[in-house]
């Protein structure tokens, strides 16, 4: 019997090691500087050695806090003609949940074709109500990676991506996620500051994609067809790509474009991330972003924060980046869960990643990149106006913070490859 026990319970830690293992290489070399992001080269490599390719022709414009987001995410549901497919982290079901449940339900009931893929962590909170009224209706509904006892490994692997995209037309991706406190317009400690974006456009395909990817996954059906995939004419001038990670498919790639854009950077780095944790390449590419010459500001979340593991892990990184010039500055109001990063008034990458090992090893995620100067200088528009509610953190002030948050630095850094 003691046998037995022992055995099972070398066989569960195993299984729990798994789900902190890496499951593929990591970037160790810090990129050399090659090119600035006005270089042509710049572009090649974004479409060519990271891809997708950069598709001219699209039209994206920002969506500031729930206020906005979700009367224009559910709009494009309700006006749905033909196809509805919905990949999201969070979700519970809560006054906003319950809209959206009712809204997709009712397309599904007029003929739409339906598919709505849930995180499993990421929706646990979902009542099973919800789940049931949409089955019902007609929803495909699927909960990626749920944990099944032969493969307990893939649950440390989440759907980290925000994908709608309505009719192979009209896509959205950003911040957000379908919870109450989304909602408002950031207005309080209760209401969460976040940026959303909706797109149209040719790069509107490569979000589809995106989503088919992990609807594959989950489902073993490919969604195709000229419902999903429609002729998409251009609806304005903005180049783009729709840019994802997987670690089941270049798990470093979302990682490897944030340091090619930051090694590129000539004249400014605005980066304005809810979870900024960064690994020792991202720092020394920072840094010597700082040191050249480039204007590096970067905003987190200040003490309203839904993580203070996090916020700790966050702050043990800080000190090098301070010394060398790097700006930082937490966000006050209430919790800053933009993520957004936006480089030489040229390119903005948006969508759902965060500085941390977590997006850029574990999760699969999913960033819109946009090379437009004049949608560039309106995220930076934006930039500055949340600068002006964030408190700036000087060297002085983080070397001489109290001992207890020193040592919490020190015991959230242990983890840090999980954050």
């Amino acid at each position: 019997m003691l046998i037995a026990i022992t055995c099972l319970a070398t066989l569960v830690a195993g299984l729990l090691l798994l789900n902190f293992l890496p499951g593929e290489k990591k970037i160790e070399t810090q990129l050399t500087r090659q090119y600035d992001t006005n270089d042509p080269q710049f572009r090649r490599s974004l479409g060519v050695l990271l891809g997708p390719p950069i598709v001219e022709g699209n039209k994206v414009d920002v969506l500031l806090n729930g206020d906005q987001i979700f009367p224009a995410m559910l709009d494009a549901i309700r006006g749905a003609k033909k196809t509805i497919n919905f990949e999201t982290y969070i979700y519970w079901s809560e006054t906003i949940g319950r809209e959206f449940a009712d809204a997709l339900a009712e397309r599904a009931r007029a003929g739409v074709k339906v598919h709505l893929l849930l995180d499993w962590v990421g929706s646990m909170k979902i009542e099973e109500s919800s789940l049931k009224a949409m089955h019902d209706a007609g929803v495909e509904v699927h909960r990626y990676h749920k944990p099944v006892w032969w493969k307990l490994a893939r649950l440390n692997n989440r759907t980290h991506r925000k994908l709608l995209v309505v009719d192979g037309k009209v896509g959205f991706t950003g911040g957000v996620g379908i919870a109450d406190k989304w909602r408002g317009n950031a207005q309080d400690a209760d209401h969460w500051r976040d940026t959303h974006f909706r797109v149209e456009g040719p790069v509107v395909g490569q979000m589809q994609a995106v989503f088919n990817d992990n609807w594959t996954k989950a489902t073993g059906v490919v969604l195709d067809g000229e419902d999903y995939f429609p002729a998409l004419p251009p609806a304005g001038t903005m180049p783009a790509q729709m840019f994802s990670s997987s670690p089941t498919g270049g798990s470093e790639s979302m990682h490897l474009m944030y340091l090619m854009a930051i090694t590129a950077a000539r004249h400014s780095i605005h980066l304005s991330n809810s979870y900024f944790v960064p690994d020792e390449l991202a720092v020394k590419a920072l840094v010597a972003a700082a040191k050249r010459g480039v204007d590096v500001r970067i905003i987190t979340p200040g003490p309203i924060i839904d993580s203070d593991v996090v916020r700790a892990a966050s702050h043990e990184r800080w000190g090098e980046l301070l010394a060398a010039g790097v700006k930082m500055a937490e966000y006050q109001p209430t919790m800053f869960h933009v993520k957004s990063l936006v480089v030489d008034s040229l390119l903005v990458s948006v969508g759902s990643t965060n500085f941390d090992n977590r997006s850029f090893s574990i999760n699969d995620e999913a960033n819109l990149n946009v090379l437009d100067p004049a949608f560039a200088k309106q995220q930076e528009a934006i930039f500055d106006e949340d600068w002006k509610r964030a408190k700036p953190i000087s060297l002085q002030k983080w070397q001489n913070r109290p001992l207890m948050d020193k040592a919490a630095g020190k015991v959230a850094d242990l983890i840090g490859g999980q954050l």
